[in-house]
């Protein structure tokens, strides 16, 4: 089985897929093997998406964000501060009406979903002094481009400015963008601190991975197989949650040491343009209330 990643070969949810495919060979005496195209190999998530729909690649673990742009509903995980940190993240995609939105994929993607990771809460990473939300109007930030990460940018009078990971480094350097929405392992790992000196610590999203298989395999796979592989993708993306809470705690530190200035931000930061996000995506997701009661239990 062919599986694509956007991210490199060394991130998390590149090692959790090559340990699901070794699981995955194990437990089927060796009918299914995975074979890992990291780093973008097979393109962009949205060509893998359309390489799954002809059956021309297998399996993916992409951002819950591509599959948005597919079924908007999916906007509602990405409501700034649905949950606190990558346990609660977890929780909650593990709850009904995130496990209910996966039934949607068949139908509107040609691809089954079989379950969700965490990526760590999303930060900015800043060119500029950040002190307050006023300082964000006019700037250019490298963002994923999908709506609900368009609506939350365009609400805080920033620019959002879409790019490939690969050239942020560069772009920071350059002025052409004066900050980016990441994630701390992606400010740590590209080395992205050397660039801009102010993280705003905000972790106003959570950043969900799907595991997703082509419906034209899942159709050729016996019940037991389906089963082994759900089992195991649902196994090793659920893992990633300890990995994030473990590693921001010591990356937070690592950044620090950089010289970087690192600047606290709850809801509080950003005022009104919280409650204007939710009023437009409760509109266009309604499954949102349903999620902020399951956030409120945890």
């Amino acid at each position: 089985m062919k599986l694509g990643l956007i991210v490199p070969g060394d991130h998390a949810w590149s090692q959790a897929a090559r340990e699901m495919g070794k699981e995955l060979e194990q437990r089927t005496d060796g009918r299914y093997s995975v074979t890992l195209f990291p780093a973008g190999q097979l393109g962009s998530e949205a060509q893998m998406l359309q390489q799954m729909q002809t059956g021309a690649l297998d399996m993916s673990f992409m951002t819950v964000a591509q599959v948005v742009n597919r079924v908007p509903e999916f906007g509602a995980l990405f409501a700034p501060y649905l949950v606190d940190n990558e346990k609660q993240a977890d929780q909650l995609l593990r709850g009904p009406a995130a496990q209910g939105l996966l039934e949607k994929l068949p139908v509107k993607t040609g691809t089954v979903g079989l379950g969700y990771g965490v990526a760590g809460m999303r930060m900015m990473l800043n060119a500029f002094p950040s002190d307050n939300v006023a300082a964000l109007e006019g700037r250019k930030i490298r963002i994923t481009p999908f709506p609900p990460v368009q609506d939350f940018y365009r609400l805080l009078g920033a620019v959002s400015t879409p790019m490939p990971l690969t050239d942020v480094y560069d772009a920071l350097a350059n002025g052409q963008v004066d900050g980016v929405d990441a994630d701390l392992e992606l400010v740590w790992k590209l080395r992205l601190y050397e660039r801009a000196k102010t993280l705003l610590l905000s972790g106003h999203m959570m950043f969900p991975v799907v595991g997703l298989v082509s419906g034209r395999t899942w159709a050729g796979m016996s019940e037991p197989d389906r089963d082994v592989l759900r089992e195991l993708t649902r196994k090793h993306l659920g893992e990633l949650a300890a990995y994030y809470m473990a590693f921001g705690e010591k990356t937070r530190a690592d950044i620090e040491s950089e010289g970087v200035n690192v600047v606290e931000a709850g809801p509080d930061y950003f005022g009104d343009k919280l409650e204007e996000w939710e009023r437009i995506w409760t509109r266009k997701a309604p499954v949102l209330s349903e999620l902020r009661k399951e956030a409120g239990q945890l």
